[in-house]
């Protein structure tokens, strides 16, 4: 491959699926936490977009507020 090929597929490859993100900086949801993230933060999704909640445990249905986003996940705290 040419360089320019090589950018191109790095560029395809690290692009997000979510252009328009299923969540909102601030806002709250109800999501249930169905992972453990390996730094120990629970894992919630909206629309499939993942979310890592401080101190989410797995199982529980929680209350969340975004407290930032990224281009492939966000991050909330509990209410």
């Amino acid at each position: 491959m040419s360089d320019t090929s090589n950018e191109q597929y790095r560029n395809n490859n690290t692009q997000s699926n979510f252009t328009n993100k299923p969540v909102q900086l601030g806002k709250e949801y109800t999501v249930q936490i169905t992972e453990t993230s390996y730094k120990g933060d629970g894992v919630a999704r909206v629309q499939g977009f993942v979310i890592f909640v401080k101190d989410g445990k797995v199982g529980n249905d929680v209350k969340i507020k975004i407290t930032s986003i990224g281009n492939r996940f966000a991050k909330a705290d509990l209410i």
